[in-house]
């Protein structure tokens, strides 16, 4: 028996899908990357916002054509799309032979045994699953890198987040099991552990008391063979002084620091049902770069919510310009139904909304580049991934600055020395909007 997996959506849903490798290769199941030769086909879907939800509702189909064309007997659709959707996508979708809910992917085998007797179930109900570090789990990240899931679940309720609806409530893993499960990663060789979260600074309110992130990452600073630690989706309320102080210090903790901050207009920002104001985020940017010389700062916005003015969208322009942010996502407003901003007057037509992503893409792309011009001269330890697939002599690879999968690249001229997950020094000689190009500097 042979399985196959496709995993859209974010690291955190990454994660899941690999606890449910692991479960089925437990359980006896082989694993294929080749859908055509899989018994059972997983679709571990998205349904963020309206885009992803497509894209998880095409990858489903194109799934299903391996009923005819390969050996499936079996396709399952897993994650988001399934939680929030249940007995609804079961009746929608006649291709699909059981849907398993976020909060039971641990119930994977009874979902195959069902679907393979021909029974078409729902598995799902309130998310309130979290693993732990004897959880089964087949990395599928690259051997020198891995995610780790911290917390489950979400307490803020942003007014265009579906996220707590779907994924429940915030539920912490103990510091002792996260630092087990690290310890253990580290052991097999990952050198770069990237901590994950829907909200990582909030992360030990409901274990402890109050947040306990910095103590969580001054832990995990002890483990032998670690050498960076990348901290991702911290929201801004939260980031506290002591947090601060503990990247500042703590040479494994890459400085790198990813703020949600989704608009800049303080009116937008309450209709969002977010607690920063502009002159917080102002501040919160200031101190990090005074506190933390040479931080990497991303953060992500949404342009056409509900009510959002041009004078409006104009205060959110002029605060990007200004504050020249190193990395920037922007996303058009996804009307999700279940959120307070569905309902909410003064929906932004599309054009608009397109009109203001593609002036904002614009406006940062310039500011990219002028930022990775001042890299030029400058010497970065990089994390080498690969190599160029034109040019055999220019290996491929990430500084501090660039998270896996959401940010650009450094490319090494004249490297055909550096092998997969070798950590080098080299020279900046070019920056460009994404990346930046440079030459490995010979160690002392």
């Amino acid at each position: 028996m042979k399985a196959g997996f496709v995993s859209l959506g974010c690291s955190k849903n990454l994660v899941d899908t690999e606890m449910m490798l692991g479960i089925l290769r437990e359980h006896g199941i082989e694993l294929t990357p080749e859908p055509a030769e899989a018994d059972i086909l997983i679709v571990n879907t998205c349904a963020f916002i309206e885009s992803a939800k497509e894209e998880s509702i095409t990858t489903i189909l194109n799934m299903a054509e391996y009923k005819e064309s390969g050996r499936c007997r079996s396709l399952i659709v897993a994650g988001c799309l399934g939680q929030r959707y249940g007995q609804e996508l079961l009746d929608d979708m006649p291709e699909a032979d059981a849907i398993i809910g976020t909060g039971a992917w641990n119930r994977i085998m009874e979902a195959v045994e069902e679907s393979l007797k021909g029974h078409r179930v729902v598995i799902a109900g309130e998310d309130k699953l979290l693993y732990d570090e004897h959880t089964p789990r087949i990395t599928t990240t690259p051997a020198y890198t891995a995610y780790v899931k911290i917390a489950e679940g979400c307490n803020n309720r942003c007014a265009f987040c579906a996220i707590p609806y779907i994924r429940g409530s915030y539920r912490s893993r103990p510091i002792e099991d996260i630092r087990d499960e690290v310890v253990n990663l580290a052991a097999r060789g990952v050198k770069e552990i990237i901590l994950i979260a829907q909200d990582t600074t909030e992360y030990g309110r409901d274990l402890y008391g109050e947040p306990q992130l910095a103590k969580l990452l001054r832990t995990l600073c002890t483990v032998e063979g670690v050498h960076w630690i990348r901290t991702l989706y911290s929201y801004p309320t939260y980031f506290s002084d002591e947090l601060i102080e503990t990247i500042a210090s703590e040479p494994k903790l890459v400085k790198y620091v990813d703020l949600p901050m989704q608009h800049a207009h303080d009116e937008v920002l309450r209709r969002m049902h977010r607690p920063d104001t502009q002159a917080s985020m102002r501040a919160l940017i200031e101190k990090l770069r005074t506190r933390i010389p040479g931080v990497t700062i991303r953060s992500t916005f949404i342009v056409g919510f509900p009510g959002e003015t041009d004078a409006q969208y104009q205060t959110l322009r002029n605060f990007l310009e200004e504050m020249r942010l190193d990395k920037v996502g922007v996303f058009t407003y996804s009307r999700e139904e279940g959120t307070p901003a569905y309902d909410m007057p003064n929906q932004v037509p599309e054009d608009v909304m397109q009109e203001r992503y593609h002036d904002l893409m614009s406006l940062q792309c310039k500011i990219s580049e002028e930022l990775n011009h001042e890299l030029e001269g400058r010497e970065l330890e990089v994390l080498v991934e690969g190599r160029d697939e034109e040019q055999a002599n220019i290996a491929v690879g990430r500084s501090y600055r660039e998270a896996p999968d959401v940010d650009g690249q450094v490319y090494i001229e004249g490297d055909t020395d550096s092998q997969i997950g070798d950590l080098v020094r080299v020279r900046v000689l070019q920056g460009f909007t994404y990346d930046v190009v440079g030459e490995r500097v010979e160690e002392a």
